[in-house]
């Protein structure tokens, strides 16, 4: 029995974390972080690839048998070649997730005018994978997307709650929302948004819905593991959590605090 195995990039998946432990508070997690090599979200779909299956190799050597990719560039540009192509080849009896699937099978859900906004990285935008992903559950609902290139930088250098995040907020949203009147429904393609929430409802015109991935991907887990009790009967219950970085554990535990909400003790590992 093993723990199951959180990955990102960087520090945002920590979001999704929180929400999964608060959800599922009795398995053990393993946290990576690939900081050393982050951010992702410019580099091209191989090098991403190639990143994304060392690290969910290295939480499969450590006991992992399901791993979460909370990082929406990796599951944008590798969870499908890695579920349809490396798994069968390298651990077959073990399972890669995203957060981007969960997500779009619940927009449709939420919107009346069936007219979506997507607020991400330039990395997630160019992959096209919520249009895409939204279009295969929903195919009336229209997307508008929009990259964000200031908001993960904001986040990072916890300004997010400063005066001078403000412009930022109200200028990506204001953007989004003149592709379209019609918009009553944002999704926060990015792990780092959620910390900007409180800014970003400050300056929504009432009536349009914001959708964080974190506690959608916490219930879309549980959902999974009571679908699948075998993969769930294979989870250690020790309630335990460990944060690995590949770059410096000082400069990640103090980043750390600010996503996950709480004091961390990291280590440092080679992927």
């Amino acid at each position: 029995m093993g723990p199951i195995g959180v990955f990102d990039s960087g520090y945002g998946g920590l979001t999704v974390l929180k929400e999964i432990i608060a959800e599922l508070p009795q398995y053990e997690y393993i946290y990576l972080g690939d900081n050393a090599r982050a951010p992702y979200g410019n580099r091209g779909f191989d090098t991403i690839h190639a990143y994304t299956l060392q690290c969910v190799q290295q939480l499969f050597d450590m006991g992992c048998p399901l791993v979460i990719l909370a990082c929406n560039t990796a599951s944008a540009k590798a969870l499908r070649t890695i579920q349809q192509k490396d798994l069968p080849r390298i651990a077959p009896d073990k399972r890669v997730l995203g957060v981007i699937r969960p997500t779009t099978e619940m927009v449709g859900t939420l919107t009346q005018t069936g007219e979506v906004g997507i607020l991400a990285t330039k990395g997630t935008i160019a992959s096209e994978s919520y249009p895409i992903e939204i279009k295969k559950f929903f195919p009336e609902v229209q997307t508008y997307q929009l990259a964000c290139p200031m908001w993960v930088p904001l986040v990072e250098n916890n300004e997010h709650e400063s005066a001078g995040a403000d412009f930022f907020v109200k200028e990506y949203l204001d953007k989004i929302l003149s592709q379209s009147s019609n918009i009553d429904t944002l999704v926060l393609g990015c792990t780092h948004y959620p910390l900007l929430m409180k800014k970003i409802k400050q300056y929504l015109p009432g009536g349009i819905t914001v959708l964080s991935q974190g506690k959608i991907v916490a219930h879309s887990l549980k959902d999974y593991l009571k679908r699948h009790p075998e993969m769930e009967s294979r989870l250690s219950r020790q309630a335990q959590r460990r944060f690995f970085t590949t770059d410096d554990p000082g400069i990640f535990d103090v980043m750390a605090e600010i996503f996950f909400g709480k004091a961390v003790q990291s280590e440092k590992i080679l992927v």
